[in-house]
């Protein structure tokens, strides 16, 4: 990665940034929260083994998956910013999926990522018309919106030749997956930084999530992205995930730092201190055997 002295310079020399920088302000607090946002990710990719090379040597290749939005906007800006750092070898594809909402802005990812020189691809599929068909109303379109989303894209990332898509997900995200599932599906799960799909051909990477919601807010306000929302689930009212958004910021507003405790909770975890017992040998624990070094 470059050192401080060299981000120093770029900002100064706005031309020896990468393109998406363009624009972006000049002053010390967005220094502070790009820096920050970059070391977050690049750390994410480190510790996470993202960036590791293909088996022969060569550097991965990635399928950016673009909604439109403040979360995808900035893990793009971060990536081509690693790139242009030399601190990321993967390769980068920029993907948007247009799924077909009636007045969806069809020309404003297209332009802005022609005008950044970005190797994109666009995909056209109607899944809006899928997801409105055979969800009520009354019911949330997320999961099946999710599932269809998520095949066209690993589709897409074979034709492409690509190792993982890349989604923009982070902190927040991860914790409010966590609470959902917590308190409505019975489980202890959240979003990994890294899976391998079903097929075990692609992975999906979550570069962001050391990263906090407000931290990727403040960048895409400054930086200006077009930002373009999402009409099929925003028009629905009672979001589970939504009332989840809420609790966690009235906790964050009574106890400042809450999220960070909570998101660090879910790297430290104590598998004996649950009651699993399809991962936990309980039955073969007894006075005098090795607990695997877990201690209270």
């Amino acid at each position: 990665m470059a050192d401080g002295a060299d981000i120093e310079q770029g900002f100064k020399a706005g031309e020896m940034l990468p393109a998406i920088y363009r624009g972006a302000p000049q002053s010390v607090a967005f220094k502070k929260l790009r820096k920050r946002l970059l070391r977050q990710t690049q750390e994410a990719i480190r510790r996470y083994g993202m960036d590791a090379p293909r088996q022969n040597g060569d550097p991965q290749k990635w399928l950016v998956c673009l909604s439109g939005g403040k979360d995808s906007y900035t893990l793009l800006a971060a990536l081509m910013d690693l790139k242009w750092q030399g601190a990321l070898k993967a390769e980068l594809v920029a993907c948007n999926l247009d799924q077909g909402q009636p007045g969806f802005p069809k020309h404003i990812l297209p332009d802005y990522l022609k005008g950044l020189g970005v190797d994109h691809r666009i995909i056209t599929e109607d899944t809006y018309s899928i997801v409105t068909d055979k969800v009520p109303e009354n019911k949330t379109y997320c999961a099946l919106c999710s599932r269809l989303r998520r095949g066209i894209l690993y589709r897409v990332a074979r034709e492409e030749g690509c190792d993982a898509i890349v989604l923009g997900h982070h902190r927040d995200d991860a914790l409010e997956t966590f609470m959902l599932n917590l308190f409505h599906g019975g489980r202890l799960a959240a979003m990994p930084p890294k899976l391998l799909n079903d097929e075990g051909d692609v992975l999906v990477l979550r570069p962001l999530i050391l990263s906090g919601e407000a931290d990727i807010e403040k960048f895409s306000t400054a930086m200006a992205f077009p930002i373009i929302p999402c009409n099929l689930c925003g028009s629905q009212e009672g979001l589970q995930r939504a009332l989840m958004k809420d609790m966690l910021n009235d906790w964050e507003r009574r106890h400042p730092g809450r999220r960070e405790v909570m998101f660090r909770a879910m790297q430290n975890v104590r598998l004996s201190h649950l009651a699993d017992e399809k991962i936990w040998n309980f039955d073969g624990l007894f006075p005098g055997c090795q607990a695997d070094g877990e201690q209270d």
